[in-house]
Formats: C-alpha cells, sequence, structure tokens
C-alpha cells in the first residue's frame, strides 16, 4: 500500500540514467503556483506517447516524503526557481 502513496523516486531516477532525457522540471513549478488557489483538482493532459509516466514520475519523486529531492533536481531548471524548497 505503501508504494501507491509514497512513492519513492526510483522511477525518476531510472529515467535520468537514460541518455536523453529533456528537462520538463519546471511543470512543477507551474503546480507550485496552482497549490497556492483554490483550485482542487488540476489536469496535466499530454498527447499520445509524449511523456505522461515520466511528469508523473518526475512529480512523484519531488512531492514524496520518502526521499531528498535537493540532489536528484540540482542539475536541472527548476533548482534556480524560488518555489523549488518553498512548497516542498
Amino acid at each position: 500500500m505503501g508504494i501507491y502513496l509514497n512513492p519513492d523516486n526510483a522511477n525518476f531516477k531510472e529515467t535520468l540514467s537514460r541518455k536523453i532525457y529533456v528537462d520538463k522540471t519546471m511543470m512543477i513549478s507551474v503546480l507550485n503556483e496552482f497549490m497556492k488557489t483554490d483550485n482542487k483538482y488540476l489536469c496535466i493532459s499530454r498527447p499520445r506517447r509524449f511523456g505522461k509516466t515520466i511528469a508523473a514520475n518526475m512529480i512523484s519523486a519531488y512531492f514524496s516524503k520518502g526521499c531528498d529531492f535537493r540532489e536528484l533536481f540540482a542539475p536541472y531548471k527548476i533548482a534556480k526557481d524560488q518555489s523549488f524548497e518553498s512548497n516542498w
């Protein structure tokens, strides 16, 4: 049950170890902006074969309580954003 409620960042680490990874971490910045509003639901839709699972693994790795996200996201754009640590 714990893997569904609080997954770790293993899936995202596996994605980062591939040769090609396109940095989409700024989606987290947009999510952080929506967290400060009254919106209860947010839909992140993407076309077929366009990285929905990778985006979900990235978001899960960022918001997971079971692992340190700082070193994982340090080389990417989101680490330079002001909302990087404030909403974790």
